[in-house]
């Protein structure tokens, strides 16, 4: 029996980690699967050629993504050559719609068998995608039971295999620890600065972030500030932002969810990573900010009250968002102090975090959805 070749494609950080944790589950049942893709760091370390790295990709908004629009068409294109001249077993689309849903048609020309794992926010915009995943995706692998449902009445091929940050997120540090660590004094407060994985949200968030950090540090003089390295980013493009501030910033590579732990309020970019807080019951904030034509699309586009995940699973307004024009330096100091001076704010993101937990259902998100991956492998070459 030949080797069994997959090919599974990550657009961007979270992708990426969700795409590490299936590939690690995989790989203990099936060392002999060869996988390769697009991706990062955890791909690479789960065991995964990468050929491209996600960071060529992971761009926010609709007129950021038009400005790389060409960068992007030729990674495609590459991609494209390799699924045509070496035809993998299975491919395996992790999020990142725009450009997997296009690859997805291509694969069905090819013959490729398609699995979609974590489904594109079709309950929140965009709809018709249901159409075209019907039409090009041989089986879903979605994270919520309530995406299940929606695909079983369109007739789509699915499976509910969880959420796998109910196993994932975890620190087995104490807060105090976590701090002594990261070398921050543990008796002092830790303000968490989270702009995302991408550039774009670097350039729009973290400028409003260290100015409003630096206002609330001139009234709690003991405030340390810390900037984790998100997947994708290095030091270099941090380094211009960090130099025009006076704060001192503890710019972090250490485990993300030891650096969490350390931290007594964050304010962080919409995206899996507030999940991830959630779930380490860390008081937070949520900011979402894109170039204004983008918003101007997306607000008419989207048909959902909330931005972040744990209010969407929740479904009520559990961690305060504050988005697009309202992403100022005024707003991000008077919530951010909030949190870090209230006296009830850790056992509110506590309670917060139990919420999240029992909305996101099951354990064994990593696992069951390797055990989806082989069962299609097995099937294709019945």
């Amino acid at each position: 029996m030949t080797e069994q070749r997959v090919v599974i494609v990550a657009g961007e950080a979270s992708g990426d980690a969700h795409a590490g944790r299936v590939i690690a589950a995989l790989k203990q049942r099936r060392p002999d699967i060869q996988v390769s893709g697009i991706g990062g760091d955890a791909m690479r370390k789960a065991g995964a050629h990468i050929f491209t790295d996600f960071s060529e990709l992971a761009v926010m908004g609709l007129v950021e993504v038009l400005k790389r629009y060409r960068h992007i068409k030729t990674i495609f294109n590459q991609l494209l050559s390799r699924l045509q001249e070496d035809k993998p077993d299975l491919l395996v689309l992790v999020d990142y719609p725009g450009f997997n849903l296009k690859l997805a048609k291509q694969a069905r020309k090819l013959g490729i068998p398609v699995l979609y794992y974590i489904s594109p926010k079709v309950w929140a915009w965009r709809p018709g995608r249901v159409k075209v995943i019907k039409r090009y995706v041989d089986r879903m692998a979605v994270l919520f039971p309530f995406e299940e449902t929606l695909y079983n009445d369109a007739g789509v091929p699915v499976t509910c295999v969880g959420h796998p940050l109910v196993d994932a997120v975890k620190s087995e540090l104490s807060v105090e620890k976590a701090k002594s660590q990261l070398d921050l004094n543990p008796a002092h407060r830790v303000l968490g600065l989270f702009p995302g994985s991408r550039r774009s949200e670097v350039d729009a968030l973290l400028p409003l972030m260290l100015e409003a950090a630096e206002k609330i540090q001139h009234r709690h003089v003991d405030l340390q500030v810390i900037l984790p390295l998100a997947p994708g980013l290095d030091e270099a493009y941090v380094a211009p932002f960090l130099k025009q501030t006076k704060l001192h910033v503890h710019v972090a590579k250490a485990d993300f969810y030891d650096v969490t732990k350390a931290c007594d309020a964050v304010v962080a970019a919409s995206g899996t990573v507030t999940l991830e807080i959630a779930l380490m019951g860390v008081p937070h904030l949520i900011v979402y900010r894109v170039a204004p034509m983008s918003y101007r699309i997306l607000k008419r586009l989207v048909k959902i009250p909330y931005v972040g995940l744990c209010n969407i699973v929740c479904k009520q307004n559990l961690i305060t968002e504050l988005i697009q024009d309202d992403v100022t330096v005024e707003n991000l100091d008077t919530e951010l102090t909030t949190l870090l001076t209230h006296p009830q704010a850790k056992k509110r993101a506590e309670i917060i975090r139990e919420q999240v937990l029992q909305a996101l259902g099951p354990s064994g998100g990593a696992s069951n959805a390797a055990d989806v991956l082989i069962r299609m492998l097995d099937k294709t070459n019945d």
